[in-house]
């Protein structure tokens, strides 16, 4: 049997959970279609999977979507689609545009 993961809260005392609508972001937005468009080569449980072997410390410090964009980066790695090194050259390029 394994122990509890830093991310399973069910059952912990952990305070009310404001329901309240926002809108996304369109970061947020194309994190999400990117979800559906991989939905066909990357499982649910493969990004549930990613998730939930983040370290405490960065699954704590990222929101819901940023934990999404690392999980889906992580299966493409792991099933050989992009290489880090790929991934790191295009996050450069994001980056630069967004400076």
């Amino acid at each position: 049997m394994t122990g509890r993961g830093h991310h399973d809260m069910g059952g912990l005392p952990a305070g009310r959970v404001g329901r309240t609508e926002h809108d996304y972001a369109d970061w947020e937005r194309r994190v999400d279609a990117l979800a559906v468009l991989m939905s066909k080569r990357i499982t649910v449980d493969e990004r549930r999977k990613n998730i939930e072997t983040l370290p405490p410390q960065d699954y704590d410090s990222m929101s819901y979507y940023e934990r999404w964009v690392i999980a889906l980066g992580q299966a493409l790695i792991q099933r050989g689609i992009i290489t880090t090194e790929e991934l790191g050259r295009k996050m450069e390029q994001v980056c630069s545009r967004n400076s």
